[in-house]
């Protein structure tokens, strides 16, 4: 009984904790140097890697599913971007969308460039 329960609260533990690691607070840096990831907005949710819905509210922006909330200062944030001027530059095509359930990802293969870095 006593491992039963100690397999369930390393279960939970390990639940909250893997929550964090994808949280998506993000800081918009003015230099490229500063930012974990480069990004690129396009035009059309079909070019995009990543749909991303901006939110008003921390409280949402609670995993690696596109649903962003952007910090004002740079020590609150999971992750810093830097918006890129050109596509070639980027390491992940994002698009915009007024939606919430449109938020996602496109194409796995670059969802680990979002993963928590601190």
């Amino acid at each position: 009984m006593k491992k039963l329960i100690s397999l369930f609260v390393l279960f939970i533990a390990t639940a909250v904790i893997s929550t964090g690691v994808f949280a998506q607070k993000v800081y918009s840096c003015q230099y490229k140097s500063d930012a974990d990831v480069k990004v690129y907005v396009c035009q059309y949710k079909s070019d995009a890697d990543l749909v991303v819905y901006e939110t008003k509210y921390k409280s949402e922006a609670s995993d690696n599913s596109g649903i962003w909330y952007f910090c004002e200062y740079k020590s609150d944030a999971d992750v810093k971007i830097y918006f890129c001027q050109y596509k070639s530059d980027a390491d992940i095509v994002i698009y915009f969308s007024k939606y919430k359930s449109d938020a996602g990802w496109k194409k796995n293969e670059k969802k680990h460039l979002m993963y928590k870095r601190h």
